[in-house]
Parts: C-alpha cells; sequence; structure tokens
C-alpha cells in the first residue's frame, strides 16, 4: 500500500474523499500578480514606487524588460500546480511607440495585446486586471480619485474608464469574465480637517467609472486601513468600500493585508457571503503591517480557505495573491505563495465539514475541539504529494530555481 493508498483510507474514515478534493483543487483558479517580478515598477517610465506602497531588498534578477519579466512567469508557471489565471496593472503597459506621447487616461487594449498572447501561450485561465492609480506625476498631494482639484480627479476617473474596457478586451479574449480591481492611495498623513468630503469626491468618481455596463468584467473595490506617509486618514476605509459594494452591486475584495492587526479576513468572508454572490480576495501576508510578505501556508491562510471551502464558496471567492518580495529570489517566492494556497485549499477540502457543523449545531463542542485537533495530524501532505504527482511536479523544486538564477537572472546587471 502507498502513502497515498493508506492516507485515503484515513480520510474515508472521517467521510472525506480525497480523489474528489485532488480533482476540486485542480480547477480552482488562482490568479498570479506580475509584479512580483520587478518590483512593481511596471513598463510606463516610473522608476519608484508611492501612495505608502514599498518594496524592500535588491536581490539580484530584477525583470527589466517586458520579456524577462514574461521569461520570469513562464518560469514560475511552470512549478505550480493548479488552475492559474494572470493579474496584471495598467503600469504594464506596451506603449512602443506610444511611450512618451500617451499617458494612462489613453491606455488601449492594443497596448495589452502580448499579455493576451503570453496568457495563450501559458493556457491561463484568464487575465485580471488593474487600474494604476501610484507611481505617477498626477497623482497630487496623495490623491488621485478624491482629489479637489477637478483636473487630478477627471484624469484618474478617463483612467478608470479606459481600464474597464481593456478588462472587457481581456474577457472577450481569454473566454472568462476579467476582475477589474479599483484600490487608490488616497488619504493624508496627519489629522483631517474634513474626513468626509473626500469621500463624497471618490463616490462621485466611482459611479462615473463603473457607469458604463460592461459584460465579462466583474468590477471590484478594495480598501487599505492606512499607508506609508497615509497613517492618519485614508479615504477608501473598508466602511466606504463595504457600502459602496452593497448599494452598487460591485464587489468587495479583501486584501489581508489591509486591516488592523487584530482583524482577520477569514471572518470576514462568511459576513460578506451573507449578503454577496461574489467577492475577492488579495492574498498577502502582513508582518506587524501590510508587509506584503510571501504567502505561507500557515495558521490565517489556512482559515481563509476553510472558509471558502466550508460554505461551499469555491465559485464564489476569486483568489489572487499580491505581494512583493525583493530580499529573495523573486521567482521562487512566486511559487512558494502559489502553493502554500494551493495546500490551503487542500486542506480545507480534506475536512469533513458536514459532521464538524453537526457537532456545532448540537452543541457538542467537546468533540467538535478533539475533531478539530485531530484534523490537524491526518496525512495531508501524503495527499498533496499526489496531487502534484499527478501534475507532472514535486515538493523537490527549488533546485530548478537555483539552476534559473545561475544561467538567467545573474546576467542582469
Amino acid at each position: 500500500m502507498t502513502r497515498y493508498e493508506s492516507a485515503r483510507e484515513k480520510y474515508a474514515a472521517l467521510g472525506v474523499d480525497t480523489e474528489q478534493a485532488i480533482e476540486t483543487l485542480a480547477g480552482i483558479p488562482i490568479s498570479l500578480h506580475c509584479w512580483q517580478g520587478d518590483d512593481v515598477l511596471g513598463f510606463d517610465g516610473s522608476d519608484a514606487l508611492s501612495g505608502g506602497i514599498q518594496t524592500t531588498g535588491n536581490y539580484p534578477g530584477r525583470a527589466r524588460t517586458p520579456q524577462e519579466l514574461m521569461d520570469d512567469i513562464e518560469k514560475a508557471v511552470s512549478l505550480m500546480p493548479g488552475k492559474k489565471r494572470l493579474n496584471v496593472h495598467a503600469s504594464y503597459a506596451f506603449l512602443g511607440d506610444d511611450k512618451g506621447k500617451i499617458d494612462r487616461d489613453a491606455y488601449e487594449p492594443r497596448h495589452f495585446a502580448p499579455w493576451v498572447a503570453f496568457a495563450k501561450k501559458l493556457g491561463l485561465d484568464g487575465i485580471d486586471f488593474n487600474p494604476t492609480y501610484f507611481g505617477h506625476p498626477m497623482v497630487k498631494d496623495g490623491l488621485t480619485l478624491s482629489s479637489p482639484d477637478e483636473q487630478v480627479r477627471a484624469f484618474w476617473v478617463r483612467h478608470g474608464v479606459v481600464c474597464r474596457r481593456i478588462a472587457q478586451y481581456f474577457a472577450d479574449e481569454m473566454g472568462t469574465p476579467s476582475l477589474l480591481n479599483v484600490w487608490i492611495p488616497d488619504g493624508l498623513k496627519d489629522v483631517p480637517a474634513d474626513r468626509l468630503s473626500p469621500r463624497i469626491r471618490l463616490r462621485r468618481s466611482l459611479d462615473e467609472i463603473f457607469a458604463e455596463k460592461l459584460p465579462g468584467v466583474i468590477d471590484a473595490v478594495e480598501s487599505k486601513v492606512f499607508g506609508i506617509g497615509l497613517e492618519s486618514y485614508t479615504v477608501g476605509s473598508n466602511e466606504f468600500y463595504q457600502n459602496y459594494a452593497a448599494t452598487r452591486g460591485v464587489c468587495c475584495l479583501l486584501d489581508n493585508g489591509h486591516y488592523h492587526p487584530t482583524e482577520v479576513v477569514s471572518d470576514k468572508i462568511p459576513a460578506l457571503l451573507a449578503f454577496h454572490d461574489r467577492i475577492a480576495l488579495h492574498v498577502t501576508r502582513g508582518v506587524r503591517w501590510d508587509s506584503d510578505h510571501v504567502v505561507l501556508f500557515e495558521d490565517e491562510l489556512r482559515e481563509i480557505a476553510t472558509e471558502i471551502v466550508r460554505n461551499d464558496a469555491v465559485g464564489k471567492v476569486l483568489i489572487g495573491l499580491d505581494y512583493f518580495d525583493a530580499s529573495i529570489n523573486r521567482i521562487g517566492a512566486w511559487v512558494t505563495g502559489q502553493r502554500s494556497m494551493e495546500k490551503a485549499l487542500l486542506s480545507a477540502l480534506l475536512m469533513p465539514h458536514d459532521a464538524l457543523r453537526a457537532l456545532q449545531d448540537t452543541a457538542q463542542f467537546g468533540r467538535l475541539m478533539f475533531s478539530f485537533e485531530r484534523q490537524k495530524m491526518m496525512p495531508l501532505g501524503d495527499v498533496w504529494e499526489e496531487y502534484l504527482s499527478r501534475q507532472g511536479l514535486s515538493e523537490d523544486w527549488y533546485g530548478e530555481i537555483e539552476n534559473y538564477e545561475k544561467e538567467v537572472l545573474v546576467t542582469r546587471k
């Protein structure tokens, strides 16, 4: 009997079908963020971050060109199991002869056609998209869509409008909906004199951006508690965006680095599912703050995955990764984070949720605690290795990263 066969029997004794878990996991798409490979700089001329965003480290091998970034993504994807999507920021436009002639408020689908060709080449499930409201001179006094300067506000509204049309282009080309996520850096370093007016302007801006109904586009808004240099006031707070999403019928995106340290996104998922048909995630790992550390297979990630699975929300929660670490091999970071998300989902798929729910409903809390603790020692790793094997992969993958670094990354001086 193989280790997997033994594990299958042990899970079957709890009422869990490992074959079904493996099949389900293989079909859950995870959206991969392109910005891990080049430290969030993009292709449109930005040479520094702004808006409370910071990438730390200077590990050799940062992608400097579109081709280098695509090469690195392709290498990372080759080591990742499961179904994958691509998540692109507007600052990754292929401008060509238009560079320096057009600005972000005039980007067109043709500037992103190479991403479509690339995603099709890799057999990815689709492309998600984000307007880029940072790293640009039109971010004035830390404000974009909430700016009192009408020229600034109108510029970023136009940017949002064209980005939604680009997202529709992705949806049409790839044959799956494109998540269009709006996050803005707007806020103030010190105590504001007016908290309401910027939010009224933001509401107005969003209404203008989302006015056109675009089939295939899933509109989302993303909150944040604070950023570097924006410690005292964030216009796009959790309360603002949750109310906006609820009243406008758009999707609420939860980034688990964007809340107070004592808050957990795993608890927010079922709260939102009580009112929304669909929500979205940016999965990261905050250490003391929104530090965008590489996602690891740890308790909160497991709880996030558990809430998705136990609530039959695999098709309702859109999962994307969002972190950027320049202190280690960037491709290794990509693979580690994606595999960690997959492990968390597998762990959740191997839990007897109906039986556990019945224990709670009948107030058998001692047995419920016992069952949770027993679950922790089940042979998850044996099922994981079987899952990898069926996809032609293994758990011993880092040697390929080291070889790629020696052959490719170190040559990038």
